[in-house]
């Protein structure tokens, strides 16, 4: 098996361990708060993996430039935003099925891939992306009913909408992402991926803060309060962040991403064995179809 791939299988567990404790801590603290905590103690642990690469592995810190600095703010104020949609979604609806809406993001991270990063995939590969989609599709409308009508209307709903719009907003965040690391001209991309993820959690942090400083110093004082819950989605983002950097400065974000819809095997688990949410045969289809395309993916 490629490094990537076992790189991105654990980003992908480690993101829905992250969703699934954001989903807890919504309630007490709110679409910003809960958004907040995977930034503001994930920073810590981010820092403290670069220094350790650095004194441990003997790594030498890159030397930043413009080009990076650009790269990492776009992508760090986009998985800002998407993250703040993701979390938003789950209390419209269940949690396999808010995330799944996000999965539109492999198609949307090609295609952004392909204008931004000159990326071309080959046409297995956007089969399997499609297939992996059509897949996300058929769980989004699994609970209403079957006309052609209703079937638009559930693609073309607020909460579709707001899945959709995360999903994009995540696959530009991805895309930044891979052209930060990779303006870096690092040697190594291990260290590459490290470098970037410190950065852009300190970034994410400072301004996350300084939004709650002029709107409502209130959520600051409930995030601190929730330390312990809260310790373990940033030291989860954080990891699973470092893997997804990682894979991506291997691989194009596409693939990456597209294998990352694994994410929603861990999705369905959740849902179903934490939050007791009921799984319909339709959504257990569209997970399937999500399974064949990771598939085909990895074997076309």
């Amino acid at each position: 098996m490629e490094a990537w791939i076992a790189i991105t299988i654990t980003a992908a567990f480690l993101q829905n361990l992250r969703s699934a404790l954001q989903k807890h801590l919504q309630g007490s603290l709110g679409t910003r708060g809960a958004s907040f905590v995977r930034f503001g103690y994930g920073f810590p642990v981010a820092l403290a993996y670069v220094i350790g690469l650095h004194l441990i592995g003997g790594y030498a810190f890159p030397a930043l430039n413009p080009t990076f600095v650009l790269w990492a703010v776009i992508g760090g104020l986009a998985q800002i935003f998407a993250t703040m949609l993701l979390v938003h979604l789950f209390s419209l609806r269940n949690f396999a099925v808010g995330t799944a809406y996000s999965k539109t993001e492999p198609v949307q991270a090609a295609i952004f891939g392909f204008l931004l990063l000159g990326e071309r995939l080959t046409v297995g590969a956007v089969i399997s992306i499609i297939v992996g989609v059509l897949g996300v599709m058929l769980i989004s409308i699994a609970r209403g009913a079957k006309s052609m009508s209703n079937i638009l209307a559930a693609l073309t709903g607020r909460t579709a909408l707001i899945g959709i719009a995360s999903g994009a907003v995540f696959g530009i965040s991805a895309v930044a992402y891979r052209s930060a690391s990779l303006s870096l001209n690092y040697p190594d991309a291990v260290m590459a991926a490290a470098a970037t993820l410190a950065f852009v959690t300190a970034f994410q942090t400072a301004f996350m803060l300084i939004w709650m400083l002029m709107t409502d110093r209130s959520e600051i004082v409930q995030v601190v309060r929730s330390w312990r819950s809260s310790s373990l989605v940033g030291l989860a983002g954080v990891l699973g962040s470092a893997c997804w950097f990682t894979a991506m400065t291997l691989q194009p974000v596409a693939y990456v991403r597209a294998l990352g819809q694994i994410e929603l095997i861990f999705t369905f688990l959740s849902s179903f064995f934490l939050f007791k949410e009921r799984v319909t045969p339709l959504e257990m289809a569209g997970c399937l179809l999500i399974v064949a395309g990771i598939i085909g993916l990895l074997f076309h």
